[in-house]
């Protein structure tokens, strides 16, 4: 391996709970099977399994264990690997910082941050770096989101300056999705600053903060949020759940998304394991309390149904480990979307017996996988409902959501289909 460009393979480390620094635990190797198809190994290094102190990579896929694992999926990458990757927006600033329109799975995963989601990381050496504590404070937000908005356009400074100032960006995370984004540093943490885009519909940022705080109204853990007014422009900072801080630095949870759990990809033909129904079963083998994981995932079913959220998708769902145990992170990435359709709405993933329909009778077929009985499991969804209905317009008014934007949306909250 000489150099990142041409590197096929990679160690692997992991920051274990109540450290701040990473050890190695492995090396994943990204080759071709004999079709020409993507193939991808990793295995434990033999001191990480000898480490008293080591814990699985995921709960899922890579266990620890002295075999060789191979996957074919997601060109290649394993699960818990791509989650600790970049997204859309994070592959899109990396591409623009290392000047070429495409990287592959492997450039990828060495040329992004060290503030990746969860508490893994990756590099040509079998040392694992030291922490390099490089973030941005929060008083940088103003030039973050110029950069955000001259990088949509496509239009980024041609300046001395330009390279520094990507690097700003470059400090993303691989939770969320293709909205602008990077990471921010205040006395109480790390936080993810979502930007508006000049193309938004609405205020993007005061309306998924209004979300976060609904989603609390209504039972659900949901992800801390706050905003600011930067430029005249609303910028939304999401606490980081996955790390704590502390005096001498931060501790990193180990966190896989929902579709690593329901060992899918994003190609069309791994659909159909795109469901809440397999991700609960799946959530039950997982977490250390399966019953109060199970329970909260129903009322998030619920949730976006009733504010018509159809991007809940399975990367917008995910299980973090502080300790040795998992369990279901905080609820993220909550956002309506005001449809035309009034008799039917579907969400991402299936919900109940007719699929993806976001329906109270739909949602309520599946209660038992849930681990509710069908009273707890009506009770629960028309509760939620009566406190949406009820409270929706005053939750995003109060955020200062403009009535403009607040009609815009209005569409979005418990549709005429979702109690037929």
């Amino acid at each position: 391996m000489n150099s990142r460009s041409s590197a096929s393979e990679c160690f692997v480390y992991i920051t274990l709970p109540g450290q701040l620094s990473a050890v190695t635990a492995g090396r994943f190797v990204l080759m071709k099977n004999p079709r020409g198809d993507a193939l991808g190994r990793y295995v434990y290094g033999r001191s990480y399994l000898e480490n008293p102190q080591a814990v699985e990579i995921d709960p899922v896929e890579l266990k620890r264990s002295p075999r060789t694992f191979e996957t074919a999926q997601l060109n290649g990458v394993f699960g818990a690997l791509r989650d600790a990757g970049p997204d859309y927006w994070g592959r899109r600033v990396i591409e623009k910082h290392a000047g070429k329109p495409r990287l592959g799975e492997m450039e990828c995963l060495l040329e992004s941050p060290d503030d990746r989601a969860g508490a893994l990381g990756f590099g040509l050496n079998n040392v694992p770096p030291a922490p390099q504590r490089k973030f941005n404070r929060t008083l940088d937000l103003e030039k973050l989101q110029m950069l955000a908005d001259a990088l949509i356009k496509d239009d980024l400074p041609n300046d001395p300056q330009a390279a520094q100032i990507q690097d700003f960006l470059l400090l993303g995370t691989s939770m969320g999705g293709a909205r602008p984004k990077t990471v921010v540093q205040d006395d109480d943490g790390l936080w993810v600053a979502k930007f508006n885009r000049a193309d938004d519909r609405w205020n993007n940022a005061r309306v998924e903060h209004a979300m976060l705080r609904l989603a609390r109204e209504c039972g659900i853990t949901a992800a801390e949020s706050r905003l600011e007014a930067i430029g005249g422009k609303d910028v939304l900072l999401i606490k980081r759940f996955d790390r704590e801080k502390t005096a001498k630095g931060y501790l990193r949870a180990r966190m896989v998304s929902g579709l690593t759990i329901l060992r899918a990809d994003e190609a069309p033909e791994m659909r159909a394991r795109w469901s809440y129904v397999i991700l609960v079963e799946e959530l039950r083998r997982i977490v250390v309390d399966a019953k109060k994981d199970a329970r909260e995932l129903f009322r998030r079913v619920c949730f976006n149904a009733l504010i018509s959220n159809i991007d809940d998708h399975p990367r917008n769902h995910a299980v973090i480990a502080k300790e040795q145990e998992w369990k279901l992170s905080p609820a993220y990435d909550l956002t309506p979307s005001p449809a035309v359709a009034q008799e039917r709405r579907d969400l991402a993933m299936d919900c109940g017996d007719q699929g993806r329909y976001a329906n109270a009778k739909n949602i309520l077929s599946q209660h038992a996988r849930f681990l509710l009985d069908k009273g707890e499991a009506e009770k629960m969804i028309n509760d939620m409902k009566q406190q949406v209905t009820a409270t929706w317009y005053e939750t995003v008014r109060a955020i200062g959501v403009s009535d403009k934007d607040a009609e815009t949306i209005r569409g979005a909250f418990v549709y005429p289909g979702f109690s037929i």
